[in-house]
């Protein structure tokens, strides 16, 4: 008798409701406390037009003014026939042919698109948690062999590392890097960020190493080492690959992890996503919508990784 398949879009249906309900939710807080929603001031803190003031370099006269488009040439020609052509934004121009300029006069500016803050932000917070986690993983890697080691002094050494990391905040390990050591070896305090956060991950990434070897059967390394391997190639070839399946979905949740954690380095000045959403608040007073933003750039960074991790995970669960 054939099984029949039960229709699933009534539990989608309730999915898309209760999101809906939330969000119906949250209208009706903000209408409590009379909130304005702005969101026409949110684009600027993404990308602007930036203007350069363009100056005059000497005293001189407007002899010419030439149309290109949006933008006008202005060319200036001051007392001993030395010639200066500026390009300027046409609605911006100061001045008309044959008036007189002032050395330093702004003639016009200049109009570009640049990054606003929450780009910039969103930047700083993609290079730190790339750099601090691919130095953490690395740290993280040594460390967990380190704590399988029959050698007493790594061991050791290892594990004091691990507990004094995992035992304090993270936030206590910035200021302790930065203010003691950065302080007492001249570190910037980007190179203080990006250490304090690849320590912290490197001890949890080896408490994760460390459980993924053991995990693996110890015939395993029997094989090897009777097949004519040396421990480092059969913890290379053998126990490696097998462990890394085992232990990725761990790995890429502590990378996520990471992610979220770079907002606590401003703390020490560095303007990344979290601290340059709250700079962007008390210019633009719109809380609510710098936020939503904020936490929406974070889940851009965060689903991609996840969503890789997982295709990542089936693929290499095909190869058993």
């Amino acid at each position: 008798m054939a099984k029949t398949k039960r229709a699933t879009w009534p539990w989608h249906g309730l999915t898309g409701l209760i999101i809906l309900l939330i969000g119906v939710g949250i209208w009706y807080s903000t209408s409590l406390i009379s909130y304005e929603w702005r969101w026409n001031r949110v684009p600027q803190y993404f990308a602007y037009q930036a203007e350069e003031p363009q100056r005059a370099d000497n005293i001189s006269r407007v002899e010419k003014i030439e149309e290109s488009g949006k933008d006008v040439r202005v060319t200036l020609v001051d007392d001993d026939g030395r010639q200066q052509v500026l390009s300027v934004a046409s609605d911006s121009l100061q001045f008309s042919e044959n008036d007189d300029v002032a050395e330093g006069d702004v003639v016009g500016v200049q109009r570009h698109w640049a990054a606003g803050p929450l780009a910039w932000g969103l930047w700083t917070t993609l290079w730190i948690s790339f750099v601090s986690g691919a130095v953490g993983l690395v740290i993280g890697l040594f460390t967990g062999l380190c704590r399988l080691s029959k050698n007493p002094t790594l061991h050791d050494l290892s594990t004091l590392y691990v507990e004094l990391v995992r035992g304090t905040p993270l936030l206590v390990q910035i200021f302790i890097f930065y203010f003691f050591i950065g302080t007492v070896l001249n570190l910037s305090r980007e190179f203080a960020g990006v250490a304090a956060l690849a320590l912290f991950t490197g001890a949890y990434v080896a408490e994760i190493v460390r459980a993924g070897v053991q995990s693996i059967a110890r015939g395993q390394n029997e094989a090897a080492r009777s097949l004519g391997l040396n421990a480092a190639q059969s913890m290379r070839h053998v126990i490696l690959p097998q462990a890394f399946k085992r232990v990725l979905p761990p790995l890429a949740g502590q990378f996520i992890s990471l992610v979220k954690d770079t907002s606590l380095v401003s703390v020490i000045a560095i303007t990344e996503l979290t601290k340059s959403g709250r700079e962007a608040i008390t210019t633009s007073f719109s809380t609510f919508e710098i936020w939503f933003c904020v936490a929406a750039l974070y889940l851009v960074i965060n689903l991609p990784l996840s969503h890789m991790a997982s295709r990542l995970e089936r693929r290499l669960g095909q190869s058993d």
